[in-house]
C-alpha cells in the first residue's frame, strides 16, 4: 500500500514517539522522519548559524517557506515502492509552522500571515496527498502550552512563546477545518493510549495492522 500518513502538532506534543511507534507496529510503515532529513544542505548552512535568530529575524517569509517545503518534496520522492511514508510533521504542520513564523517575524496578524504564506505555497491542499493526524496536549491552548513548556528542558522566550501561540492557534483553526482525520487532545492519555487512538484511525482507513487493545 502506498500513501503518506503525517503526525502533527505543537513542540513536545509526543509527534516523534508516535512516529516510532506506528514504525514499529506494521511491516509496511517506512518512517521517512523530518523534512531536513531529506534535503541536509540548506538546513545545515543555517543551523551553523543562531538558529533561533535566523529562524525568527535573519529568514525571510520566502526563504523559509520554500526550505520547509522543498525538503517536503524530496521526502516524498524517497518513499519506497509499496510502502506507506510516516511524516514527523506533514504538509499542514508544515504550512502551520510557516505561517506561525510569518506571523511572529513580521508582526503581522495570523489571519494575514494565512494569507501570505498560502500564496507562497501555491496551492490549498497537501501535495502528495496525506493521511494527517494532530496531537495536542490539550485542546485549550494555554493548559496545551503549559504541558508543552511543562515538558521541555530548555525555557520559552517572549518570541518563541509567542510563536507558540500562534502556532496552536493556526493548528485549531485548521481542525475547525477537518483537515485531520484524526485529533488527539486528551492529556490524561498516556503514548500508548495515544497510538491505539492513532491506529484505529488508520486502520479504518485501510492503512496498518489492528492495535492490540
Amino acid at each position: 500500500m502506498a500513501g503518506f500518513v503525517s503526525l502533527n502538532g505543537p513542540d513536545n506534543s509526543g509527534k516523534s514517539t508516535q512516529v516510532r511507534m506506528l514504525a514499529d507496529s506494521w511491516e509496511g510503515f517506512c518512517d521517512l522522519g523530518p523534512v531536513h532529513r531529506h534535503d541536509p544542505v540548506p538546513w545545515a548552512r543555517v543551523s551553523g548559524q543562531d538558529y533561533a535568530t535566523w529562524w525568527f529575524t535573519t529568514s525571510t517569509t520566502e526563504e523559509l517557506t520554500a526550505m520547509l517545503f522543498a525538503g517536503h518534496a524530496k521526502r516524498a520522492r524517497a518513499l519506497p515502492p509499496g510502502r506507506t511514508g510516516l511524516l514527523d510533521r506533514g504538509w499542514y504542520m508544515l504550512l502551520a509552522t510557516a505561517i506561525a513564523t510569518c506571523a511572529v517575524k513580521e508582526s503581522v496578524s495570523v489571519e494575514g500571515a494565512w494569507h501570505r504564506v498560502r500564496a507562497l505555497v501555491g496551492t490549498e491542499e497537501p501535495e502528495p496527498r496525506e493521511v494527517s493526524v494532530l496531537l495536542l496536549p490539550s485542546a485549550d491552548t494555554e493548559r496545551s502550552i503549559a504541558i508543552a513548556r511543562h515538558r521541555d528542558h530548555s525555557p520559552w522566550n517572549g518570541t518563541y512563546l509567542g510563536y507558540q501561540r500562534h502556532l496552536h492557534h493556526v493548528l485549531l483553526r485548521m481542525a475547525h477545518q477537518d483537515v485531520f482525520a484524526e485529533v488527539v487532545s486528551d492529556d490524561l492519555l498516556d503514548a500508548d493510549e495515544t497510538n491505539v487512538r492513532i491506529r484505529r484511525a488508520l486502520l479504518a482507513r485501510g492503512i496498518g495492522a489492528p492495535a492490540n487493545r
